[in-house]
């Protein structure tokens, strides 16, 4: 993972490259430009801040922007909330020290546990900061990783990973009808986190892994895309209970640092709710799964 300044000024490059002047009011009169994106001038105006000054931030030779400064670039580059959050922590002076040393492995909360097993009858799996999966009960892991061994997440080297899941493995890929909008929201969480923590050597490897491994991904992360990952509706073609609608609730403490749990709800009363019935009927003891369980992705 390159250094957090240098993240700034790819981010900065990016996204101003993805805005064009029509989109921000400002007429060209038909001239011919060299990249399809604003101009860092046309940046610096809309802003409000000098052109040299801007051109040193995208370039990461300035290091010392104020949070003022950074929501009128914000502002500049229709950034939403998250994006906005995004870029003050990439400009964040970064904590002094020596080398951080390698990462604890996260451990499933007790009362998460507890919580887990009492919402039994919806699916829900608990991810790391990584998008490892920390925990999961019955409804969450036949939903959404029912080929894959049920005890995985008890061991740290055997967890599976969701981000590795939605891209490198083919039931995972074939389980959402719009696979691209999950990938995004994959991609555009991490993005989030590797804001948070610049110098996690094992996010760095995971995102290392993914963009040797999928060039899709790749692809979406060279976007600088942002998504925060809290709420949203997926269509999933599950091979036990056929096509249901669900939505997706990401759930964390206020701080943001702790195991976030993920639920899966359908509107009551519907067909989708009336899948996720049978599904948790398909997990009664001495019930056999239509598929076989699959080696443990990784």
């Amino acid at each position: 993972m390159d250094d957090k300044h240098g993240r700034l000024a790819d981010f900065l490059q990016a996204r101003r490259g993805q805005l064009r002047p029509e989109d921000v009011g400002l007429r060209t009169y038909d001239e011919r430009r060299r990249v399809p994106g604003l101009r860092r001038e046309e940046l610096a105006m809309l802003a409000g801040i000098s052109a040299p000054y801007y051109a040193r931030l995208e370039q990461g030779q300035s290091r010392n922007a104020s949070p003022e400064v950074l929501d009128a670039i914000a502002g500049a580059l229709r950034l939403d909330d998250s994006e906005r959050a995004h870029l003050h922590a990439l400009a964040r002076a970064p904590r002094r020290g020596g080398p951080a040393g390698r990462p604890q492995a996260e451990h499933l909360p007790e009362a998460t546990g507890v919580l887990l097993a009492a919402i039994e009858s919806t699916p829900a799996i608990v991810l790391g900061r990584r998008s490892d999966v920390l925990g999961w009960n019955g409804q969450g892991h036949a939903l959404f990783a029912g080929h894959l061994d049920r005890g995985g997440p008890e061991d740290p080297g055997r967890r599976p990973n969701m981000a590795r899941l939605v891209f490198l493995d083919a039931h995972t890929r074939d389980l959402y009808a719009d696979w691209p909008a999950k990938a995004r929201a994959v991609v555009g969480n991490l993005r989030l986190t590797a804001g948070r923590y610049p110098n996690d050597p094992l996010l760095a490897a995971l995102i290392g892994e993914l963009s040797m491994k999928s060039p899709e991904f790749a692809r979406m992360w060279a976007d600088h895309r942002i998504q925060a990952c809290d709420t949203a509706d997926y269509e999933m073609r599950h091979p036990l209970v056929g096509t249901l609608t669900v939505t997706q609730q990401t759930l964390q403490s206020p701080q943001g640092d702790g195991p976030a749990l993920v639920v899966a709800t359908a509107a009551p009363g519907s067909p989708s709710a009336t899948a996720l019935t049978l599904l948790a009927q398909a997990l009664t003891p001495g019930t056999v799964p239509a598929y076989p369980l699959a080696p443990l992705a990784r």
